[in-house]
Parts: C-alpha cells; structure tokens; sequence
C-alpha cells in the first residue's frame, strides 16, 4: 500500500513558493482545505532586499542563493507531485530593478509562474491570512517582511483596502545605515502617514513575520511560558511595549534566552522592536497576537470555494484529526449532539466560543485511545495544546486539553503542568472538568460504538440528572456506570438517576 494512512485523500498536495526579501521558501500542504496542513515546510534566508533600497539592485550573491533554493524546491515538488503549485514573490522583486529579471529565470527553474504582488495585494492576502486563522478577528494586520511592512484593517470577512510602508528589516536597516537611532526616526515618520492605525485603539493588533515571531519566541522563552504554539500567542498593549522598547535598546546578545532566535535573524530584531514599539504606541491596541499565517495561507484561502471559507477551521482541524486518529470517527459526531442534549438541558450557560470549543473537544476525545491506558490523558494533552490547530486561543486549547485529560484520567489534575491549568480561567476549569465527566459517562456507555448514544440520552429532568438506558440498552447498565454519572451530578449539583425501562431505575437511594 503506498498511501500513508496518516494522510488524508485530497488528492495532490498543493503548493506555495514564496520569495520574501529576507527568506525564499517552499511550504508544500496535504491539500487545498479549510485548515490545510504542511507536509514540508522548508526556507532559505537568501537576503534579497538587503541593499535594494539604497543601491536598488539585488545583490549577485543573494540571487545566486536564492536561485539555488529554487532549483532544490522544484525538484522536491517534483518528487512529491506537487499540484497545484502557485509562486509569489514581494518588496524586494517589486522594488529592484533588476526584479523581473530575476523573476523570469525563477520562473524557468520553477516551471511555474511567479505573480509579483502589488504592496496593495500582499496587504490584502497577509489580512486573508488572518482571516483563515483566527475565529471573528477585529483589529489591524501587520505583516513584517524583509522589504516592507503591510498595514490592513480587518472585522470579520470584511478587509479594508492597505498600504505598504518601506519598514521591513532588511530596509530599515539599509536606509538607516545600521543605525538603530536613525531607524527609529524613519519608523516614525512613516507611520505617521498610517491613519489607519487610529482605528486599532481597544482592538487587537496580528502581528505577522518571522522576526516579530521570532521576538515573540524569545518573550515566551524568557517567561517560561508552558506551551510553545506561536499562533495565537499573546501579549498586552503594555507587555508589548516594554519588551520590543527593551529589544531595541540593548545588545540582542546580552538578552536571556537568546539562543532561541537563530543567529540569521538576531540582527534583524532590534529593527523588528522598533517598528513593533511604535505601532503600539500610536494605535494603542488591547493586545498584539501573533500569527503563524500570513500571505501563503492568505492565497490558498482566497482560492477556497465560498463555501468553504466559512467553515470553521478549529472544527475542520478537529474533524481530519478524529478521522485519523479516533476508533470511530462517527462516535464524536454523535457526542457532539449528546453533549448539545446535556448542556441545553443543564442549566448551565454556555457561550458560542465555549460551544464551539466543546464540539472541538467532542471531536478529539478518543485520539489517544492507542496509547497505554495510564498514559491516554497525557498523551491527548500533548498533543491537543501543541497541535498546528487554528481558530482558537490558547486558553481555549487548554479547555479542549483538559477535557480530553478529564475524560482519561477522572477528574483529578495533580498530574497537570500547574502553569497550564493557568492558561485557562476558573471558569473555563470548570466546565473542562463537566465536560470531561460527561465524556467518561458516554464511553463507558458506548465503548465508542456508533448508534449508541443517539438512543441513550443524558438529560437534566425535574432537577436530576437522568441517563435513559431503556429498551435493547438497559443491559448497559452497571455500577460503574452509575458512579460516573453521579460524578458528574456531583459537579453541577444534581441527583443522579439511571432509568434502565419503565419503573427500573438505579438511583443514590438504591
């Protein structure tokens, strides 16, 4: 059998090659979906803006390495039969006058066309990007390059038109002579012409970039924090400030924990702090969040039938992970309509993100039913709170972590990282912990068979909490099942009851 079975079938994988000012890459998906999934992911920093501001060329030795790169990448999309390939290419093609030129002998090695984006183009795709990635975004899109920094505002779907600013940190650090003082005065001049920036005040700012990334990185290095997912990682309005006004001060090697930014990308950082620093302070965001997806993950959605563009991509992810992974892919449809049963019955407000997170974690309830039993819990953890999802914050992938955890383990946390459990607020604590006892009722009640829990329902009635085992399912029934239920009875303060058929029921009074 030549197909891998931890693939999904969408045909040809798809592919973006991507010339940046600063990086030449190839990032090859499984296919053209909602949430689509790298299978190679692979970059060179060829440098090609380097000097195109001042000196309006790109250098021999850049086009020389960035040509290579080029010749590798077609040849890897060769041997895995790379269809579609689309070929992008930004600032410093754009910019140089010798761009076109070397955009045709790229064309001839990668045997594709390369569409030079427009700063109004890469603006809108790097805001698609975000789009495709975060679950109802509201605020400003930056994307840091090498050549340029693109401004967008987004609200949902809706983009407003973007500009293009030459603040990319190969330029600014050209311009500036390497001159961190003159950059700063460059950064603000120009950002003084953004009125868009006016509109961020209260919103958040989605800062895209491998140097912003790469910032971020080290920030969440130096705090230690417990989950090292870049998209979606998040830092106040004054956070942000005080560490990229610190980066941009100081010697990027004296700085902790630098060893976790690549020596390629350490002179760039105090430009990306300078920029980041600025922003901040005339657009006065609520938080700046940081984002893995930009203008490839921008174009593959745009390229998405309208349908599709609305799906949910947490749920998309969700549901290709249960396909893969859970021993009947059908069982977590029919939980998500069980759960749905229980909470609207419970008495218990949900929200539409905790909703949502709860279908989610319905989704991904059995993905480490292969694991060793007294491992299952951590093993789901694991890979829950560090999986490529994304739609969904970081303490909403605690949730949906610890529900699995709950669902494994019972409902005790001991064995938690404590610096995880503080991802998620009490609340969001609390109903992990409902859902997980749930959870623990329908798989002892099923054993992950489909057709099960359609006709066995778990409901609040009369104030108890009542699990209907009638008919061809009263059989079912057993002391452990019922010491799950009243587990969860417990939790949100009801009498437990397990009615087997008319006049048979199993409840704390026996």
């Amino acid at each position: 059998m030549n197909t891998a079975q931890g693939r999904l079938d969408y045909g040809p994988p798809a592919g973006v090659i991507d010339i940046g000012s600063n990086s030449v890459r190839l990032v090859v998906y499984e296919g053209l979906t909602r949430s689509p999934t790298p299978i190679f992911n692979e970059k060179v920093l060829a440098g090609l803006g380097r000097e195109v501001q001042t000196k309006g060329l790109l250098t021999e030795e850049a086009v020389d390495k960035a040509l290579a790169a080029l010749r590798r990448f077609r040849a890897l999309c060769d041997r895995l039969d790379v269809a579609p390939l689309w070929a992008i290419a930004t600032a410093a093609c754009r910019d140089a006058k010798n761009g076109r030129a070397f955009v045709a002998e790229a064309e001839r090695i990668c045997r594709t066309e390369i569409t030079i984006l427009s700063g109004k183009r890469e603006a809108e795709l790097s805001a698609l990007g975000v789009v495709s990635g975060f679950h109802k975004p509201d605020g400003i899109v930056g994307d840091l390059g090498g050549g340029s920094l693109e401004l967008t505002e987004v609200h949902g779907h809706r983009i407003r038109p973007g500009v293009t600013l030459p603040l990319g940190g190969l330029a600014l650090q050209d311009i500036s002579s390497k001159s961190i003082k003159k950059a700063e005065k460059i950064v603000r001049s120009e950002l003084a012409d953004a009125p868009l920036l006016e509109g961020g005040k209260g919103r958040t700012f989605y800062a895209i970039g491998g140097t912003w990334r790469a910032l971020a990185r080290l920030h969440m290095w130096q705090t230690g924090y417990p989950l090292h997912v870049m998209h979606g990682y998040t830092m106040s309005e004054t956070e942000a400030f005080d560490f990229s006004s610190l980066v941009h001060r100081v010697d990027p090697e004296t700085l902790s924990r630098i060893e976790v930014v690549t020596d390629a990308r350490r002179p760039l950082l105090a430009y990306a702090a300078v920029v980041l620093e600025n922003l901040v302070r005339l657009a006065r965001p609520k938080q700046v969040v940081f984002s893995a997806l930009g203008v490839r993950e921008g174009l593959l959605y745009s390229m998405l039938d309208p349908k599709v563009r609305e799906q949910d991509a947490l749920l998309a992810a969700a549901r290709e992970l249960n396909v893969l992974r859970s021993r009947s892919p059908a069982h977590g449809t029919e939980l998500i309509e069980w759960t749905d049963r229980f909470m609207a019955s419970s008495g218990l407000d949900e929200s539409a993100e905790e909703r949502r997170l709860r279908h989610a974690a319905c989704l991904l309830a059995d993905i480490g039913w292969r694991a060793h039993p007294d491992y299952r819990g951590e093993q789901s953890v694991n890979i829950i709170a560090n999986a490529a999802f994304v739609s969904v914050d970081h303490p909403g992938r605690t949730f949906i972590a610890l529900a699995v955890f709950f669902r494994h383990v019972g409902l005790v946390d001991e064995e938690l990282s404590p610096r995880l459990r503080e991802l998620a607020s009490a609340r969001l604590l609390d109903r992990a912990r409902v859902l997980g006892a749930a959870l623990r009722v329908a798989y002892l009640v099923s054993a992950s068979a489909t057709g099960v829990l359609p006709k066995t329902p778990m409901v609040v009635e009369r104030g108890r909490l009542v699990l209907h085992l009638g008919g061809a399912f009263k059989t079912l029934a057993g002391e452990r099942v019922f010491v799950r239920l009243r587990q969860l009875a417990r939790l949100i303060g009801r009498e437990p009851v397990m009615e087997t058929e008319e006049g048979g029921r199993t409840t704390d009074d026996g």
